[in-house]
């Protein structure tokens, strides 16, 4: 893998098409589905094998109210999700996709996903942490699960309808940056393949970005290695905001110095977190529900016990996840993926022995902002939403936003087949009512060089030297400094000094060459333009962390430790440029149902 092309070169191989998709993970491969079966010509852009994307690793459900176990209403789980926001989700776009739920599970189920069945032959359904009946009177049973396996099961079926329907796949393609021709508007995407190092250019009027998450920001997280937030660093370089970015989910049971995710499912089949004293320590922060509180409190929970000094082990930094009382059954039929994942990485059976667990970084409640249909939107100069044209996002790339503050377990693979499958409605919508093929002409030097692609693929074309420091150990640093800065607790204090730490790796990162010896080896540069991403990303973080002077979900600030509604209620927005921050009012005005006004959140 060591070819360089010559992009001086005047011309570079282009292709068309009506839609261009960015990922393939559930998001992408939904939205590609719904394009393809309406006749649109669709490309979608992978950096892996499709079937390698993300979504894969979901493991514990889908959310709906199919009332499979317990009697339920979408309602009820609109009011579970705004409630686990903490009431920084927006109420119409929540309402939207608790409304689509039980259709989008039904659909999947036609589409072939294996679903784990009751013994009637419905949809099995678990329960997950934030769910209940009555607007939180019991607990709810609404995760629809395939065992402990549910992301792979989707993943794989949709990629089996998208073979079927013969979407166009660029297989291990990474997707650079937007291009956008002389009058602004979105004219397709620069890529590079990455077996041969060859540029080329995708043209299209109309880009969905569905690039996934960028928990790489993190030392331990859950993430694969791909999430580096390719989609949103585009969406930056491309001046238009972030919104949210203070707001990342740690997800309670990492496995312990590892990060792997042990999933909620298995506290939803009866799972219980202990100390180094064996107490069931959940009764103390949550005594309603227990171990099924919402991420945010457990995470912060198991954080506070081992910090009190009750953690478990020879430095006292975990606690225990304990199934050992479940029938040996259930674990192994319902729990399989756990099961393996315990025993291939700490040697442990959970049949026999509990699991060594802390919490890890896992999901980005912020992202892109769009509107219910997908397209990205920025503040115009009177702060009105305005859409920009011919841009989309959906998925964990975008924040509509349905998770606000802090997402329930289940809801993110709804996220993305709700708002994946709204996407591609809007946009043949928009392909019926234009007047033939979409105007694209061949697009120039000057195309390129307006959309700063061409002098960032240069910057890491070829270099003659090879600094003391590294893009391995600039990232090391980076997430080093993000654990550390803007964990599950955070203050003033903390985040600044994560803040002068990203400046001074951003700095080095710019003065870093890469090796030459002729060549530059494609996956070098790929590091190179995936490290690029994760810093901006990292700064908008800790830029939007630092300004949010509250507690609210998953920002958690011990010198704020109070949510802040008259002040806070509202999404922050961060543009690169000047390290800029304006704000937009959070909606709390559903389209059918009755708001539902922010109070106490208590478990």
């Amino acid at each position: 893998m060591s070819t360089t092309p010559n992009i001086d070169a005047p011309k570079f191989k282009t292709e068309s098409y009506e839609v261009l998709v960015v990922g393939a993970g559930g998001a992408g491969m939904r939205a590609a589905l719904a394009l393809t079966q309406e006749g649109h010509r669709v490309a979608m852009i992978s950096k892996v094998f499709p079937t390698r994307s993300h979504t894969v690793a979901a493991q514990g459900g889908i959310n709906a109210a199919l009332g499979n176990v317990t009697s339920d209403d979408w309602s009820w789980h609109m009011y579970d999700t705004i409630k686990g926001s903490d009431y920084l989700g927006d109420q119409d776009a929540i309402e939207f996709m608790c409304q689509q739920a039980s259709e989008i599970v039904r659909e999947l189920d036609h589409f072939g996903v294996p679903f784990s069945r009751l013994e009637n032959g419905k949809i099995y359904q678990r329960a997950f942490g934030g769910q209940s009946q009555n607007f939180g009177e019991q607990q709810a049973y609404r995760t629809c699960a395939a065992a402990d396996r549910t992301g792979h099961a989707i993943l794989h079926s949709l990629y089996q309808q998208n073979i079927r329907l013969g979407t166009t796949i660029y297989e291990e393609y990474y997707a650079l940056d937007l291009i956008f021709d002389q009058q602004g508007e979105v004219a397709g995407l620069m890529v590079m393949n990455i077996h041969n190092g060859e540029y080329s250019i995708l043209q299209s009027r109309h880009i969905l970005l569905a690039t996934g998450g960028a928990g790489q920001i993190f030392r331990n997280n859950t993430n694969a290695s791909i999430n580096t937030g390719d989609g949103l660093g585009m969406v930056l370089r491309a001046g238009l905001p972030l919104q949210d970015m203070e707001f990342w989910q740690f997800h309670p049971t990492g496995v312990a110095g590892k990060g792997m995710l042990i999933s909620e499912a298995a506290r939803g089949e009866g799972g219980v977190l202990r100390n180094a004293l064996g107490e069931p320590f959940m009764q103390n922060y949550a005594p309603k529900v227990k171990d099924l509180a919402s991420r945010d409190v457990v995470a912060r929970a198991i954080a506070t016990e081992v910090q009190q000094g009750r953690g478990c082990g020879p430095e006292g930094d975990f606690v225990l996840l304990d199934l050992t009382h479940l029938d040996t059954d259930t674990i192994k039929q319902r729990l399989p993926g756990i099961r393996d994942i315990s025993l291939t990485f700490l040697g442990v059976d959970p049949v026999e022995q509990p699991i060594p667990t802390f919490p890890t970084c896992h999901y980005m409640m912020g992202g892109i902002p769009t509107n219910l249909n997908g397209q990205v939107v920025c503040p115009d100069s009177q702060g009105k939403q305005t859409p920009v044209k011919g841009l989309f996002a959906v998925g964990e790339c975008a924040c509509v936003s349905v998770h606000g503050a802090n997402r329930l377990g289940g809801n993110s693979l709804l996220d993305i087949l709700v708002f994946g499958r709204q996407a591609a409605k809007t946009i043949s919508q928009q392909l019926q009512t234009e007047q033939g093929q979409p105007n694209l002409n061949n697009l120039s030097l000057d195309d390129l060089e307006l959309s700063g692609v061409r002098k960032r693929i240069q910057r890491w074309q070829s270099k003659t030297s090879y600094q003391e420091e590294n893009l391995h150990s600039l990232k090391q640093k980076m997430q080093r400094s993000m654990e550390r800065g803007c964990g599950v607790f955070r203050n003033q204090q903390s985040m600044q000094h994560a803040l002068q730490e990203l400046e001074q790796l951003e700095t080095s990162l710019q003065q870093v060459n890469l090796r030459d010896h002729g060549k530059v080896f494609n996956l070098e540069r790929l590091a190179a333009y995936e490290l690029e991403n994760l810093m901006a990303i990292a700064k908008a973080t800790v830029h939007s962390a630092l300004a949010r002077t509250e507690s609210r979900g998953a920002h958690s600030r011990i010198d704020f430790q109070q949510r802040d509604d008259t002040h806070w209620l509202k999404h922050s927005l961060y543009f690169s440029a000047g390290d800029r921050l304006v704000y937009k009012s959070v909606n709390l005005s559903p389209n059918q149902h009755a708001p539902f006004t922010p109070k106490a959140r208590v478990y």
